[in-house]
């Protein structure tokens, strides 16, 4: 459920705040005269919410470029490419 709070509550109750995003790892909304005014979460579910974005977003980026394109690759290209990638940036961490 969602906890909505007057922003008020951020100063008074501040442990109680803290406690439920932790505990829930949701966000609580906080108002200010009767209107959202921002949001409280913990730093693990901003992480967890970040990282779902850039998945997201790269996968609306592959959705976009396959409409663009008729070039489609096969997973045995895919991986070489990856095992490539992966080799030439081991090798340059361990020159």
């Amino acid at each position: 459920m969602q906890q909505i709070r007057p922003v008020s509550d951020l100063r008074n109750n501040f442990a109680d705040i803290s406690k439920i995003v932790h505990e829930t790892s949701e966000p609580v909304f906080l108002t200010k005269n009767g209107y959202g005014d921002m949001v409280v979460m913990s730093f693990e579910a901003f992480e967890r919410k970040k990282f779902e974005s850039e998945i997201y977003f790269s996968l609306k980026e592959a959705e976009l470029e396959a409409k663009s394109t008729n070039k489609r690759y096969s997973h045995d290209e895919v991986f070489s490419d990856l095992r490539s990638g992966l080799s030439s940036r081991m090798n340059k961490k361990n020159v």
